[in-house]
This record gives structure tokens, sequence and C-alpha cells, in this order.
């Protein structure tokens, strides 16, 4: 990422392409104050310096039939670098984990994973995640609700 400053505007693109990813160029020209044309180069030049990273739907994970979530604790048995690298790239064959945080202290990775019901989560703890390169232990802990879950970052100086 460029060390360029981000000012106002770009934070207020930010913010409401954050909120609303289908918003229309004009629409948010219109937002920030700008003509169409000076808006479309803003939001390119922040997809070109990596800012803003994709673009995506939000999927009720129910209405696909995954009913569970369930954060997995992962020891692992080394902490070199290949080893941790063999873990990950396991990890990122695996269409069930959507996070995977390697952490500082006593547990070296947190999963996030979806299942369709505990049976299946069973299954795919068994035969994918605990015989996974270098995993000493797995501790798990199933959502029962969730109050929050959004997406992004703050961003100062925009709306909402």
């Amino acid at each position: 990422m460029s060390s360029h400053a981000l000012d106002a505007i770009d934070m207020q693109l930010l913010g409401a392409l954050q909120r609303d990813g289908r918003m229309t160029n004009v629409d948010l020209a219109r937002h920030v104050g700008l003509t169409a044309p000076p808006c479309l180069r803003r939001v390119k030049a922040l997809e070109d310096r990596g800012i803003i990273r994709a673009y995506h739907a939000e999927i009720d994970p129910a209405a696909l039939g995954y009913t569970i979530t369930v954060f997995a604790m992962v020891s692992l048995r080394s902490q070199a670098e290949a080893d941790l690298r063999a873990f990950e790239d396991h990890i990122a064959t695996l269409p069930e984990v959507r996070e995977c945080h390697m952490l500082n202290g006593e547990i070296d990775f947190i999963l996030k994973v979806v299942a369709r019901d505990l049976q299946s989560f069973q299954q795919f703890l068994t035969s994918q995640l605990t015989p996974a390169p270098n995993v000493a232990s797995v501790k798990t802990s199933l959502t029962i609700r969730t109050s929050k879950a959004q997406v992004g970052v703050p961003v100062a100086g925009s709306e909402g």
C-alpha cells in the first residue's frame, strides 16, 4: 500500500462503499460531493493501492443450510515457520473454515468454522481438522447467539 495519505473524501468513499458496495458511481459521487469521473478515478486509485481489496455479497449462512458456527482453538506441536505454513496451507483448502487467525499466546490459531449441523461438524473435526499437519490439540466452542457481526473496519470521518 502506498504511503499517500487518505483525505476526507477518500474516507467518505470508503465508508459509503463499506456500507453499500453496490452503490452506483453516480450515487457515490453525489454522496461525497463529486462528479462521476473524479469519483471513479478516486475509487480506482483506492483499489490500485490495495485499500479496497474486494467487493462481495454477505450471505445468510442458514439460507444455505449452515446452521452452526464454531470457533476452534488450535495448538500446534511446532511453531517453526515451515510447520505454520503447512497448517495454513491445509486450512486454505477447507471451505468450512471461513476465517483463520494466528494468535500470540497459548493457542496458535483460532478458526471460524461453519457446518450444517453438529454431526457434520464432528465429521469435519475428526477427519479434516484434528489430523491436519502438526496439530497437537483442538478446543472448540459452539456459537449460541451472535449479537454483532459487523464487516469491515471503523472509517473515521464517514457517516455510520
